[in-house]
């Protein structure tokens, strides 16, 4: 049965329907791919092959599947199957892995941009301050103008001759002073 290119992909029967989640396949490969990289597999895999490889030796020979005589030709396909399935699931885990450590490395490249690009805002700001604090007195030098100040206070106290041309001088009133 053929099928007709006129009709809706989503109205066509399939032997095996899509699935909504395309991610779902591959985060089962990365779940299989994790389990077989755990001590707690290999303990499995080495229990499994001793109780083979014990009840296939020790048993009547009425009672073994997988003879001795045949080297154990069963167990050697189990095996071959079970690493024709895992190579292709943890080559897929590790596609995933370095599709999201690309992924992962242009963000902290965006981040390491943007990172620059305040610091050198930042590094600019800082430099117009200091050039403003330039103009702006500073703590020293108001401490020196206090000092002299005070200094000339001092000398014109202790100086009599500059008070009594002080006294003599007539001082103005508020409403005398002009501009």
């Amino acid at each position: 049965m053929s099928e007709r290119l006129d009709t809706p992909l989503r109205n066509r029967r399939r032997l095996f329907p899509r699935r909504r989640n395309k991610d779902s396949f591959g985060k089962f490969a990365e779940g299989i791919a994790r389990f077989i990289g755990t001590p707690r597999f290999l303990l499995y895999m080495t229990v499994f092959c001793g109780v083979w490889l014990g009840w296939n030796t020790l048993a009547p020979p009425s009672l073994q599947f997988d003879a001795r005589a045949l080297n154990f030709t069963l167990l050697t396909l189990m095996l071959s199957l079970q690493a024709s399935y895992s190579a292709p699931l943890i080559l897929l885990a590790q596609d995933r892995q370095t599709d999201r450590d690309r992924v992962t490395a242009e963000q902290d490249r965006q981040r390491a941009e943007r990172n620059l690009a305040d610091t050198e805002f930042l590094a600019r700001e800082i430099a117009a301050l200091r050039l403003a604090v330039n103009d702006v007195a500073t703590r020293d030098f108001l401490r020196s103008e206090l000092r002299s100040l005070l200094e000339e206070i001092q000398a014109e106290r202790e100086d009599p001759s500059d008070q009594d041309v002080a006294r003599d001088t007539p001082r103005k009133s508020e409403g005398d002073r002009r501009p």
